[in-house]
């Protein structure tokens, strides 16, 4: 056996080695991501683990006022449908962000009962996986805040919202951790006013840690759960379904 045969099958064993020590670190902590399975999944497992025990609830970098940037970018077309256009030339006062699931008071919460609850406002960066980016402020309720109020039960697993429509919009899951990170709020502003419908008004869950995709517009609906099986193709996220990562930590 040449050296170099020899070093790459020391390197094989090694990564198999550590790979196989990840994994089952990662099963004893409860840190098997929805997307788990498949050619990928083992490297997702290692980033979701990996990330969860070396990042822990650090907080994403917020800026200065004078970093935020002047034109946002406004990925996609908003909704075309005639329910959302009827909620929008009604100022949206009859849409409902409802809570329900592994929850002891299901919610159902008009946008001006959001509006007088404790709120944040963070300065942060929001990156696409596509390649753009922009700095804004956003306003809202922590999603900590939303649960406490819906009597969650902190033992589920995930927490999945979604844009109305949820087998055929957007919708995505998150952990309890992320979701009880204090930069993680059901935001209904942006940059000194109310949140623009380009940037997923009336409401839009905001997640800085995580890359764009996971700040699901139009938000609608909060279930906390204990498995995303039955949703979609399994993934947790129709970004999963798409082929992208269910954890999409920055």
């Amino acid at each position: 056996m040449s050296d170099q045969s020899r070093r790459k099958l020391i390197t094989t064993g090694v990564a198999v080695a550590a790979g196989a020590g990840v994994a089952a670190a990662a099963s004893q902590y409860g840190l098997i991501p929805p997307d788990s399975g498949g050619v990928y999944g083992p490297g997702e497992t290692l980033t979701y683990a990996a990330q969860r025990i070396l990042r822990g609830q650090s907080p994403a970098r917020e800026f200065p006022r004078e970093k935020i940037s002047k034109a946002p970018y406004a990925n996609g077309k908003p909704p075309a449908d005639k329910l959302f256009l009827s909620h929008q030339a009604n100022g949206f006062v009859d849409w409902r962000l409802s809570v329900d699931g592994m929850v002891s008071r299901p919610l159902s919460l008009s946008i001006e009962e959001l509006k007088k609850m404790p709120s944040r406002s963070q300065i942060t960066h929001l990156a696409c996986e596509e390649g753009w980016s922009y700095v804004a402020e956003w306003v809202g309720v922590p999603l900590a805040h939303v649960l406490e109020l819906a009597g969650a039960d902190l033992k589920a697993k995930y927490v999945v919202y979604s844009s109305p429509k949820i087998q055929r919009g957007r919708y995505d899951s998150m952990d309890m951790a992320e979701a009880l990170h204090h930069q993680t709020v059901v935001a209904h502003g942006m940059n000194g006013g109310e949140l623009p419908i380009g940037h997923g008004g009336p409401l839009r869950m905001r997640v800085p840690r995580h890359l764009g995709y996971k700040s699901i517009k139009y938000l609608a609906t909060i279930t906390m759960t204990d498995s995303v099986a039955g949703i979609g193709k399994g993934k947790g996220s129709s970004a999963a379904d798409a082929g992208y990562s269910w954890y999409a930590g920055i």
